[in-house]
């Protein structure tokens, strides 16, 4: 038998990548996004849109019958698109406290934080981020969303895990006031057609109702896989990696910018981004990722 399907929420359609130097502001008209100031709710623009949604519901109805929907993981069948079966959600391990309130790593227990709730590695050198936090424990559960999601073309799976992401943190998407990913590579784009961390920023984006950024950011040069390397390894490898793009100090200058990625490991990388975008005079910057990696020494200690 079928277990029920799992919140495991899809998001909203993709949006559409702004042009180059232009920040992405999604909505238009009133402050809502609806129309003109004054008009909301006037004309003919609210039947318009009840009648949208139940094409859509029709639509989505239709397609269900046509193609039954399944498991974002595997192929038992769900009751709704873009949900996980009973099974595959047990897998999964969401990201709660007790985490490190710097870099959100996760911890065994509450005493490994201390006083301030902060991990070691934050206590002696604090990160130039203000904050991170992920949506999932990076382990076996996770890793049957993301790889496909990263390496075997699952765009789907943006949506999915990007409402997970704002769930997890409500707060940093609250105070944001830019979105940005962290870049790839030109050459490891080409290959891979995508930047995983894009998809996930314009769906937070759009969502929370803030301006995107694809390319504020640069991967200046490449890194080999940084996988199996230690934090000191992987932050000499990134030293002077990433760049701003030219003619974007404007945007970021003063604002408290948003940068999403699909992992965080040991926050090499977003401690890289971070420094760029402090020296371009970012007010402060906030990390936001589908999945962390719990630091082995934590681990072991418990």
């Amino acid at each position: 038998m079928t277990g029920p399907a799992r919140p495991l929420a899809p998001g909203a359609e993709a949006a559409e990548a702004p042009a180059a130097g232009a920040p992405h502001r999604p909505g238009g008209g009133g402050p809502d996004g609806s129309g003109p100031a004054g008009l909301r709710g006037l004309g003919d623009g609210a039947p318009r849109r009840v009648a949208g949604a139940a094409l859509r519901r029709l639509g989505g109805a239709m397609l269900d019958a046509l193609l039954p929907p399944h498991c974002l993981t595997c192929d038992a069948a769900v009751a709704s698109q873009g949900t996980l079966c009973a099974e595959c959600f047990r897998g999964l391990h969401l990201l709660a406290p007790p985490f490190c309130q710097r870099c959100g790593v996760p911890f065994v227990h509450a005493g490994q934080g201390g006083a301030d709730r902060t991990c070691p590695a934050c206590a002696e050198r604090p990160p130039a981020f203000a904050a991170a936090r992920a949506a999932f424990r990076y382990d076996e559960g996770a890793k049957r969303l993301l790889l496909p999601f990263k390496h075997a073309d699952r765009t789907e799976l943006a949506g999915p895990l990007a409402a997970q992401m704002a769930r997890a943190a409500p707060d940093l998407l609250r105070r944001a006031e830019l979105v940005a990913p962290v870049p790839l590579h030109w050459r490891r784009l080409v290959a891979r057609r995508y930047n995983q961390a894009a998809l996930l920023g314009a769906r937070l984006a759009r969502g929370a109702r803030k301006p995107f950024v694809p390319d504020l950011l640069r991967r200046l040069r490449a890194t080999p896989p940084l996988g199996e390397r230690g934090a000191a390894d992987r932050a000499a490898l990134l030293e002077g990696a990433f760049g701003l793009r030219p003619g974007a100090a404007a945007l970021v200058a003063g604002r408290r910018v948003l940068l999403v990625d699909d992992v965080m490991t040991s926050g090499a990388t977003a401690e890289a981004c971070a420094r760029v975008l402090l020296a371009a005079g970012a007010a402060a910057v906030d990390v936001l990722a589908a999945a962390r990696v719990p630091d082995p020494r934590l681990q072991a200690e418990a």
